[in-house]
């Protein structure tokens, strides 16, 4: 699930780490100087940690870059090898052969080798997130170097994403013997649709549910927690809103890399979301619509988790190295 490394745009929503002035009327004991007794006098404080011109605003642009691009790398870089699982296991349902075929990761990791487990970081879901449409193609490539891999005598990495993407288009060239027609490029969004269809329903099933989760954490822990607690209430949160969002749009990630792992590239331009959908329940009913979705959980949850968390600490961070100053 590469649908978290888009999450940290609405996480720009106020939390309570910030928030406009504020004053307060307490009552304090007050010995009265004539009659000798205790009374209470209102006096008008101002909370600290809400003080007028919140350090928040001075977060510019750059540094909402960097904790949000940190996220992204971080996530993408410890999670990886179990996206590489959840594809395999998918691309073992729709048929790909494999010569060792392996359901693990500690398996595959003992046969392949880390280099394979992270040869396709390169192409890592951070960069197809940032414009659906435009890298949709290094979606595309991603997934076929994690399905099509093959340990061969020798072979030290496996061929890159150009490589990937020139082999895809070749193939159309092949069948329809055209040599510079546009059209054969269509091939490289190919199961477009069916991401979309799994990423818009993502993002709103963990929006849906992180935000409330987190201000309700949040709440809890006060407004004047440490770093931990900030990253302790948005890891939670996230981890409970990226697990439940992708367990509920598994069949769409199944029929997304079942349409783009199929080398038939007539056949891969006819087909659409709804047939493969069709054709995955026919084959193997509800456990085949939600193929892989040990590893895809497993990933989207710490996925979301580390995004949204790390985020805000950094902001946080800055937050106070600005007061500070």
């Amino acid at each position: 699930m590469g649908e978290a490394e888009n999450l940290w745009v609405a996480s720009e929503i106020p939390s309570s780490s910030s928030s406009p002035a504020e004053t307060k009327v307490l009552d304090f004991p007050t010995k009265d100087s004539t009659t000798g007794f205790e009374i209470l006098c209102p006096k008008t404080v101002s909370l600290p940690h809400l003080e007028k011109g919140s350090t928040e605003d001075k977060l510019g642009l750059t540094e909402r870059v960097f904790s949000a691009a940190g996220a992204a790398f971080l996530s993408a870089v410890i999670l990886n090898p179990l996206d590489v699982v959840k594809t395999r296991l998918q691309a073992q349902a729709a048929g790909v052969s494999y010569s060792h075929p392996l359901s693990y990761d500690i398996g595959r990791m003992a046969f392949f080798g880390p280099n394979m487990m992270f040869a396709d970081l390169r192409c890592s879901p951070s960069c197809a997130r940032a414009g659906v449409q435009v890298c949709y193609p290094i979606e595309l490539a991603r997934t076929r170097m994690q399905a099509f891999k093959e340990a061969k005598a020798g072979m030290k990495k496996p061929p890159g994403v150009l490589k990937t993407l020139v082999g895809v288009v070749s193939e159309v060239r092949t069948v329809n013997n055209l040599q510079n027609s546009l059209h054969n490029y269509r091939v490289l969004w190919r199961g477009l649709g069916a991401q979309l269809a799994r990423d818009v329903p993502f993002s709103a099933i963990c929006w849906a549910t992180l935000e409330p989760m987190r201000r309700r954490l949040l709440g809890i822990v006060g407004n004047d927690t440490n770093a931990l607690g900030i990253l302790g209430a948005n890891f939670s949160a996230g981890f409970v809103a990226g697990t439940i969002a992708a367990a509920t749009t598994c069949p769409f990630d199944v029929a997304k890399t079942r349409r783009q792992i199929e080398k038939d590239p007539c056949r891969a331009m006819r087909m659409t979301t709804r047939q493969t959908l069709i054709e995955v329940w026919r084959d193997g009913g509800m456990r085949g619509l939600f193929t892989g979705i040990g590893p895809r959980v497993a990933r989207a949850g710490p996925s979301v988790g580390i995004v949204i968390s790390f985020y805000e600490v950094v902001k946080y961070a800055l937050h106070r190295q600005y007061a500070s100053s």
